[in-house]
């Protein structure tokens, strides 16, 4: 086991990962930037590194300054946590080749991954069902991207190859519209991502987005930690995530969860991932694959028991999975809600110092976040602030539980989003369950027409 780890992160799962290490008895080296001077994890830490200044290309961004923390604390590893340059390749290359082990896949695996076009036809091979499409990158000749459309049929979405987090999509309900589409979103993707590829797929109406959380060792042993519906979304954005997806039948999550473990075995995958797929009239259809932790990870640990990020730990160590899909069991219900410092309703950003906060607490109640009293919420990085998650016997008791989270929760000093969610947890149609991934921003059109 590692005696020391670097954090290559901030935020809440900065403190998450810390725990982690603490409770496997290892030392966390906390990096930070100068905004983060003040953080939780920092006051905590074993050791603590300043990286730079306030904006994360310059420090949360910066390999050189992350690697060479590494060196001076005598760091054996690197934990990239999500976002940042959790899922670079090249971050994860240089890592390992600078002698630290980085807590993850491997830098090819992130790379077939993190190429949607290579990933999907990763996934075809092994069995994992896409979304019907093109086969690879599409061509520029025009009568051949014409062609393509009408087999796949419309409506279609044009995607960029090497796109993510909602950004470089657009949906083509005509032929009349589609060259120019497809010119717009390649020069959009080559700006964004440095790459012009871009692919099509059928364009599904009314789909729900439900992921698979897998886990695997250096040993060709993998599981999967059931799935997550996390259909509440906002322009691509999760806002509530829980786990198990509501009305979906367990053949079904079993079917594809297997196909996934196999996939990771097919692929060589090690570490902590997640399949995504959007669900649609009884089918999976693969989207993409995160080689990382997910934001929405603790309801996974929840009705399972896992720790995942202690066994990401374990895993890159070199040790087994210490238990085998058999001993995985699934239990009761849990719900997050992202808090975010924004505005419930115009969702403006809204940074600054924290006057009064009180977590929530009490049975089936879990709050990940690393603000507190008197906390400056700089402006520089993602507005979330924190998460809640509660857990019951039954999606009932993990919605009632929610809302008395919530109502218990006090942030003074700025606005969040607890009063969105206070919201939603008492609209008949998420209380049925089973939403799909247009229901929040239609629910929103109605709310308040002239805001979307």
């Amino acid at each position: 086991m590692f005696k020391k780890i670097l954090v290559a992160n901030r935020g809440e799962i900065a403190l998450r990962i810390q725990r982690a290490c603490r409770e496997l008895g290892i030392k966390a080296v906390m990096v930070y930037s100068e905004a983060d001077r003040d953080a939780k994890y920092v006051k905590l830490a074993d050791e603590a590194v300043c990286i730079g200044p306030a904006p994360s290309g310059l420090s949360y961004l910066n390999m050189p300054a992350l690697i060479s923390a590494a060196e001076v604390t005598d760091a054996e590893a690197i934990h990239p946590g999500y976002g940042f340059l959790a899922e670079n390749a090249d971050f994860a290359e240089r890592v390992e080749k600078s002698g630290f082990t980085f807590i993850g896949p491997t830098p090819e695996n992130i790379r077939i991954m993190g190429d949607k076009v290579s990933a999907k036809q990763a996934m075809i091979k092994a069995g994992v069902p896409c979304v019907p499409g093109s086969d690879g990158e599409l061509p520029d000749d025009p009568a051949l991207i014409k062609r393509i459309a009408k087999a796949v049929g419309y409506p279609v979405i044009i995607k960029a190859s090497g796109g993510g987090g909602g950004r470089g999509m657009r949906v083509v309900h005509t032929e009349a519209a589609l060259v120019n589409a497809v010119q717009m979103t390649k020069a959009e993707a080559a700006a964004a991502f440095g790459n012009p590829a871009v692919y099509m797929e059928k364009y599904l109406q009314n789909p729900r987005h439900v992921e698979i959380q897998v886990i695997a060792d250096t040993f060709k042993n993998a599981v999967y930690l059931g799935e997550r519906d996390c259909s509440m979304q906002r322009r691509h954005q999760k806002v509530i995530e829980e786990a198990p997806a509501p009305g979906i039948p367990r053949k079904l999550i079993e079917r594809i969860g297997e196909r996934c473990v196999t996939a990771c075995k097919k692929i060589g995958y090690r570490g902590a991932g997640t399949f995504e797929f959007l669900y649609e009239n009884g089918e999976f259809y693969f989207i993409e694959m995160n080689t990382r932790v997910q934001v929405e990870h603790p309801v996974s640990e929840l009705i399972t028991g896992v720790d995942i990020v202690r066994t990401q730990i374990m895993v890159a160590a070199g040790e087994k999975l210490p238990f085998t899909q058999r001993q995985v069991e699934f239990k009761g219900h849990a719900i997050e809600c992202r808090i975010n410092a924004e505005d419930a309703y115009k969702f403006t950003p809204s940074p600054g110092r924290i006057t009064t906060w009180h977590a929530p607490g009490g049975p089936g109640v879990r709050v990940d976040s690393h603000v507190y009293n008197n906390y400056f919420v700089p402006p520089h990085y993602d507005s979330m602030i924190g998460k809640i998650i509660t857990y019951g016997d039954t999606r009932d008791q993990a919605i009632a539980r929610m809302r008395t989270a919530l109502l218990e929760t006090v942030v003074e000093g700025i606005s969040t989003n607890i009063a969105l969610h206070q919201d939603l947890m008492v609209d008949a149609k998420f209380l049925e369950g089973g939403t799909n991934i247009h229901y929040l921003e239609e629910w929103l059109t109605r709310r308040n027409p002239t805001k979307r």
